[in-house]
């Protein structure tokens, strides 16, 4: 490993958006370490010369900090952090059903803070590094048939909003990717039209050059999807529970 390699860390790499953008950060020379649950998955990845696989549960906080510790122990530093991990089940999100939306926020949001709060001395000790977490376009603003999924996503920006500030004093950058519908095992599950769906190979090259040629706090695509939705964002209530009653279908 060149001392001048950048190097990743990578949760959530095991399907989807996260296998997608570990395999783009690979190919463009990077050293990645890829966690996920599904040890068989990440070790194939591994074959890969640059990707190293360090199997993880995102709701095990001692995982966590232990799986940190040992890539750092091969890896000597770390340049970037993209903290990814999330679940979704549709049917579970047509009702209010109290344990399961635990499980998606214990996932999505949870399991995300428990990642920066295991990283955070350690990026601002070095005063520099980059934080970057994945949320998404349903954490815009409601959705329908979205009790926990949303909720968990809004939650995440909200967070990556309050903690850059603090970050920020210590020249460390954090950031968030706001994806549309993307092609992953997760959203083969809706039964619904997803508007410009587009594959895991797309979101990663978009969130490789937003993460590493731009400095944005956030990274959003397709744009047409995404700016869209902004617009809607910042129409008052009444408005905005009107058009999405008529325009979405439950």
């Amino acid at each position: 490993m060149s001392e001048n390699q950048k190097k990743i860390w990578i949760t959530g790499a095991s399907s989807g958006i996260g296998k997608a953008v570990a395999a783009k950060f690979a190919n463009e020379g990077w050293k990645v370490a890829v966690s996920a649950r599904r040890k068989e998955i990440l070790d194939n990845m591994a074959q890969n010369k640059n990707i190293s696989s360090f199997p993880l549960d995102i709701t095990d906080r001692n995982q966590i900090n232990d799986v940190f510790k040992n890539i750092l122990k091969e890896f000597g530093d770390l340049d970037l952090c993209l903290f990814s991990s999330g679940t979704y089940e549709p049917k579970d999100e047509q009702s209010i059903d109290p344990d399961k939306i635990k499980n998606v926020i214990n996932i999505n949001f949870l399991g995300v803070i428990d990642c920066v709060k295991t990283v955070e001395e350690y990026f601002k000790d070095k005063k520099s590094g980059h934080i970057s977490i994945v949320s998404s376009i349903a954490g815009y603003r409601g959705l329908p048939n979205s009790s926990g999924y949303g909720p968990s996503k809004a939650a995440l920006t909200n967070f990556s909003e309050s903690i850059y500030f603090d970050f920020k004093k210590f020249g460390v950058r954090v950031s968030i990717v706001s994806p549309g519908f993307i092609k992953t095992p997760l959203t083969d599950k809706n039964e619904f039209p997803m508007p410009f769906l587009k594959t895991p190979d797309f979101a990663a090259e978009k969130i490789f050059n937003g993460l590493v040629n731009s400095n944005a706090f956030e990274v959003h695509f397709p744009k047409g999807l995404t700016v869209t939705l902004k617009l809607l964002r910042i129409l008052p209530y009444k408005l905005y529970l009107f058009l999405v009653d008529k325009l979405v279908k439950r």
